[in-house]
């Protein structure tokens, strides 16, 4: 008799962990408290999958060998109290799949940034010639990678929710872009908590493997040096120079990993601004250490194309430039796009706050933002951070509206920016259902 696995969630990782659990002999049970949809339970019954949504039946739940946790659900709720009250191993789907594969993973994860790096990464070893597969909180799902495909390669972008559930989960190289204030509504407030949760990248790693860290980013280091981390050290940097990683000399990465030293100009970068100086220097490091030509890391960080909902340029309407940033969930993202754009700005912001605190946007807001355009159901905090700053402050509640306000606030020269600081799930399905919607809304002016 085959063993149960429950699987708690039918998102992407919920259905990935059923594929693989089914193709590898388990008794598969699915159980979604919400509702799943007709693709997924056509997905499920053709995979002999059984289901359920709009709930879950404990007594369905109780008698399982395993339960793969979507990364949605929090652990401080009661059902996986329950659970775990009666002594049943609960993880990731991350972890579920790990045990699958005995592939070389290079794993990214990090408060900003992660997306671009994993994209970068799989670029440039795809442009290599390696048989190498893109997924994690990016694409596909773990677990669907590994039931599809037989990759020598995995380039995984995990966030804090899915290294919360691992046990033996090892990356070969390990990349943390940096820890800053992300989701802290998960980890009791604490900042502290959630970089902790992030440094789990490195927990299993042996002295053969690597990580690759920001020695700009002060919580970063830190946490390294409260965590006895076994892997070989790979800093980056641009503030200063570093051994065994990259930094910046003038306006040259000079990339150094075990004495093997080439640069590149970052005006040859595809992507710029100082914060994907820093996903280029990662990158650039992960890709040496699996031995990459030179000549062809720079090659494609330089034909590298963008990846939507990160700083994308949607369209110029009448001279104003319209970009999207709906993948900015949180204030440090937005940070970035709010630096890296030109003045004067129509802001579009807002959505599920997640603890945000606005005030390190504030300088930047002063210098650049004419506008604030807020999409979302509750802009109370967004108003009161900055309607002493900012003289008009707008509330709309679709793409549609947000776009038509903001045209309308604007003029020839400026930018329309979507970098909404927030999560997406009051007026969206997702942050890429935002951005489709926002692009369709600039479309159509």
């Amino acid at each position: 008799m085959s063993e149960k696995l429950v699987i708690l969630g039918g998102g992407i990782s919920g259905l990935g962990a059923a594929k693989l659990g089914a193709a590898k002999g388990w008794d598969v049970f699915l159980s979604d408290g919400g509702r799943l949809s007709d693709q997924a339970k056509s997905d499920l019954s053709n995979w002999s999958v059984r289901f359920e949504d709009g709930g879950h039946t404990i007594s369905d739940l109780e008698d399982a060998q395993l339960i793969v946790k979507s990364p949605g659900i929090p652990d401080n709720v009661q059902l996986i109290k329950e659970l775990h009250s009666k002594g049943i191993k609960i993880v990731s789907e991350i972890e579920f799949a790990y045990r699958y594969t005995n592939a070389k993973i290079i794993a990214i994860t990090g408060s900003n940034g992660k997306t671009t790096t994993a994209s970068l990464v799989y670029h440039i070893l795809k442009s290599a010639g390696l048989n190498v597969a893109l997924g994690g909180n990016i694409g596909k799902s773990f677990a669907e990678l590994v039931a599809d495909g037989n990759y020598e390669y995995y380039v995984l972008e995990v966030s804090s929710f899915q290294l919360d559930g691992i046990d033996e989960f090892k990356a070969d190289i390990a990349i943390l872009t940096n820890i800053t204030p992300d989701h802290l509504d998960r980890y009791d407030y604490s900042f502290e908590k959630y970089g902790q949760s992030k440094y789990r990248i490195t927990e299993n790693q042996t002295e053969a493997d690597h990580f690759i860290y920001c020695a700009d980013d002060k919580a970063s280091v830190d946490q390294l040096n409260k965590h006895q981390v076994k892997s070989q050290l790979h800093p980056f940097s641009i503030q200063k120079e570093v051994g065994n990683g990259a930094y910046l000399n003038n306006d040259e990465i000079v990339f150094n990993p075990h004495n093997s030293t080439f640069t590149m100009s970052i005006h040859k970068l595809a992507l710029q601004g100082k914060h994907n100086v820093y996903n280029s220097m990662a990158s650039g490091i992960a890709s040496k250490l699996i031995e990459i030509r030179k000549d062809q890391i720079r090659d494609s960080l330089s034909d590298f194309e963008h990846i939507a909902h990160r700083l994308e340029f949607v369209a110029k309407v009448n001279e104003r430039k319209f970009i999207n940033d709906s993948k900015a969930t949180n204030v440090n993202s937005t940070w970035f796009a709010l630096e890296s754009v030109e003045g004067p700005v129509v802001w579009i912001a807002g959505g599920v706050d997640k603890g945000n605190d606005y005030s390190e946007l504030m300088d930047l807001v002063k210098e650049k933002v004419k506008a604030i355009v807020c999409l979302g159901k509750d802009n109370e905090k967004i108003k009161a951070a900055f309607g002493g700053v900012v003289d008009q402050i707008i509330e709309t509640n679709s793409a549609f509206k947000a776009v038509k306000e903001s045209y309308d606030l604007s003029k020839s020269g400026d930018t329309v920016l979507l970098s909404p600081a927030c999560a997406s799930f009051d007026l969206f399905d997702s942050y890429e259902d935002r951005g489709d919607q926002f692009k369709d809304a600039v479309k159509s002016l």
